[in-house]
């Protein structure tokens, strides 16, 4: 198997999207909502987590490439995470291509705004004359794994506004990353409301970096979906989203 792509969930979608058009393979992709949401984690429980779960990929695939879908252990784990693991981590260093107020944003969960490591990563890629603002967005992460940002649009402008609307304008930022695999879901949402602000997806980088280490392709790209949680209520939340994949069962 070429990739093995997994997060908390819907998330990982996001990823596959832009490595699909980078790329044609052949990808596996786990959501482990078995564990979601992986932004309320310890540390600790995220590294139990996260070894366990790559232990079994590399025992039941024996893939080329290994994708960490998650901003929260990608950042939070660090070093922790063997190297040969492709991660998400937020594109600080583009932002001082796209601001001109230097007030920029990174909407993450609630273990990353709350944690010291996010702090010591904007120091090592930032400016010293941009300002970063930290913005809790794990209300916007569970409106895309629950499905509301599709069944209930009205609910969902509401949670970005409440959750966005001040501090962007308080601030004056003008550029904002998506430091959750989940949040690219809803930019159609993002950029009617903020149409001033410019969203950055770390999809793209991790995309560029799969393109150019990949040596198995194929034909065309195909997808196996597994769950380590529910695998029909997981097939009945892809197939609002209009992915009729059958959905397997992954043990953890």
């Amino acid at each position: 198997m070429a990739i093995v792509v997994f997060d908390s969930g819907l998330g990982s979608l996001s990823i596959i999207k832009e490595i699909q058009k980078k790329t044609k393979c052949e990808i596996v992709y786990i959501a482990d909502q078995k564990n979601f949401p992986y932004g309320k984690k310890s540390k600790s429980e995220l590294l139990k987590i996260i070894r366990k779960t790559l232990e079994k990929i590399n025992i039941t695939f024996k893939p080329e490439i290994i994708i960490l879908a998650s901003n929260t252990p990608s950042l939070l784990l660090g070093n922790k995470i063997p190297k040969n693991i492709i991660k998400v981590l937020p594109p600080l260093k583009k932002i001082a291509n796209h601001s001109e107020t230097n007030n920029v944003a990174i909407l993450a969960t609630q273990s990353v705004v709350n944690s010291t490591t996010i702090n010591n990563y904007i120091k090592k890629n930032v400016s010293k004359k941009i300002k970063v603002f930290k913005i809790n967005a794990s209300p916007l992460v569970e409106l895309v794994e629950s499905g509301k940002y599709i069944t209930k649009p009205k609910h969902t402008k509401q949670i970005i506004r409440k959750t966005l609307v001040k501090i962007f304008q308080t601030n004056k930022i003008d550029v904002a990353t998506l430091s959750s695999t989940h949040l690219p879901f809803l930019l159609n949402f993002l950029r009617k409301e903020f149409p001033e602000i410019v969203f950055l997806n770390p999809a793209c980088d991790v995309a560029e970096k799969v393109a150019k280490n990949l040596k198995i392709t194929s034909r065309k790209n195909k997808i196996t979906i597994f769950t380590t949680g529910n695998p029909k209520n997981f097939q009945n939340n892809l197939i609002r989203i209009g992915i009729k994949n059958k959905v397997n069962y992954f043990s953890l």
